[in-house]
């Protein structure tokens, strides 16, 4: 199943190790969903995470190793421009991966994006949605 995760979620599974968007990794790692992203994604992901201090932290270089291993990744090397989120521009960097890979999920804890709760086919879902 391909997902596309929100950066909300990415970076909250850091830091609340048995909440829903952990487990969404969880998921991932165990090979249950492929992850999309979009060098745009990956560079907010990394951005993001080395901002909250977490760039020497042992977890993250996991999470770079296992993008190294290209396992359970979908990577969108091109994606269409998409303007859907006015008011919140950086969130259309997911709908146009999800789009460009034809992901399944966006799981976001974005209220722009859950707002949306659909988009072409791609329900828009908080992580305790997809969880259950």
């Amino acid at each position: 199943m391909r997902v596309v995760i929100d950066t909300n979620v990415f970076v909250s599974s850091f830091l609340n190790p048995t909440g829903n968007p952990r487990k969404v990794i969880d998921l991932w790692k165990t090979g249950k969903i492929d992850i999309c992203i979009s060098e745009e994604i990956l560079e907010e992901y990394i951005s993001v995470l080395a901002r909250i201090g977490l760039e020497g932290e042992t977890e993250l270089y996991e999470l770079l190793e296992l993008f190294k291993r290209k396992e359970n990744i979908i990577f969108a090397s091109t994606t269409p421009s998409i303007t859907v989120i006015e008011q919140d521009p950086a969130g259309n960097m997911f709908i146009e991966c999800a789009v460009a890979v034809d992901a399944r999920y966006i799981i976001s804890g974005d209220k722009h994006l859950t707002a949306l709760k659909s988009y072409k086919g791609i329900s828009i879902i908080s992580p305790s949605e997809f969880i259950k």
